[in-house]
């Protein structure tokens, strides 16, 4: 029986997990078993898998598509660790990365974890633009960077752990989106203790154009609100910010055809998540991509979550009470 059983759900993604794998063969401490869930592939992993057997202990599953929370349940169905691993599968994992959370669960132990995420000196420019966006202070209140100052700790699948009794308590995934923030509501309405690991990070490639950065973070706003109607309590300052910004801007823009001065603020803020991201990053190139990606993220995160709102919630089209939802998403 392993300490750790890392689940990593697969999509036709052969050359992320070839990365991925070849992280996982390099770890200082390998008392894990990794199961890879491919979720009908048409680009299967399988020849990948048999590459590192030697190296790794590995359980391939192949099933029909049914979406990455059935996947991860499936690998959950599977795994025999006395603790659960998530990564995504363009995830690339530090080499101390499983000796550090071992030490981290022994002097700091929790049922629940996660960590933060970082751009590996291999990605490209628009992937460490992307991580800057998705990690800032500036657009994301730093939650996905490793700070918690405005807002308690939720992991997210990228990077998460829990237990083995967490999961007997509360079940595995929901088939929604935002099921990671739900699974650890579940878990932190159950009492156990949940805790950010701030050393025990993971490199993250997130998406490789920004056209699916914008898709992916639409839906993160949209999916808010159906994780406000089951955990009210969930809704936290930095998850309205972005949509204010929207508003707030359009609204300055409108108003430059009146006065230039009105595109102070936002030309001020341009400016700073330019320098900031230059500071970070030592580029220029990937300072201005930066300045793309924020704005996306800002007005991709803050039109999906007023979308939502707007039908949900002030004109309550296809709105569901929190006991239809709760029945849907069992």
């Amino acid at each position: 029986m392993f300490r750790f059983s890392i689940i990593v759900p697969v999509y036709n993604r052969p050359e992320e997990i070839e990365e991925l794998l070849n992280s996982l063969s390099n770890q200082s401490s390998k008392n894990f078993e990794l199961v890879l869930v491919e979720d009908g592939s048409s680009r299967p992993s399988n020849e990948i898998a048999d590459k590192y057997r030697e190296q790794l202990c590995i359980k391939y599953i192949s099933k029909p598509n049914t979406g990455r929370s059935d996947s991860r349940n499936a690998g959950m169905e599977n795994a025999s660790g006395e603790y659960f691993v998530f990564f995504d599968s363009d995830c690339i994992i530090p080499p101390y990365y499983f000796e550090t959370l071992e030490k981290e669960l022994k002097i700091n132990y929790a049922d629940c974890f996660g960590g933060p995420d970082k751009a590996h000196e291999s990605f490209s420019d628009i992937q460490k633009a992307i991580n800057y966006a998705m990690t800032s202070f500036w657009t994301t209140g730093g939650i996905r960077g490793g700070k918690v100052n405005m807002e308690k700790f939720m992991p997210r699948t990228f990077n998460m752990g829990f237990s083995r009794k967490a999961y007997s308590a509360v079940g595995g995934f929901k088939d929604m989106f935002g099921e990671d923030i739900d699974l650890s509501m579940r878990i932190k309405e159950a009492e156990f203790p949940i805790k950010l690991y701030r050393d025990v990070f993971v490199y993250h490639k997130r998406r490789v154009s920004l056209k699916k950065f914008y898709k992916q973070v639409n839906i993160f706003g949209i999916a808010r609100i159906n994780l406000y109607k089951l955990y009210p309590k969930s809704l936290k300052p930095v998850h309205v910010l972005p949509s204010i910004f929207t508003l707030g801007s359009v609204v300055l823009l409108i108003l430059s055809f009146f006065s230039i001065c009105f595109l102070i603020p936002i030309v001020f803020f341009t400016l700073l998540l330019f320098i900031d991201s230059l500071a970070r990053n030592k580029s220029i190139h990937i300072a201005l991509l930066s300045v793309i990606a924020c704005y996306i993220q800002l007005y991709a995160y803050g039109w999906g979550f007023i979308k939502s709102f707007t039908e949900k919630i002030i004109f309550r089209e296809g709105l569901e009470d929190i006991e239809t939802l709760k029945q849907k998403y069992k």
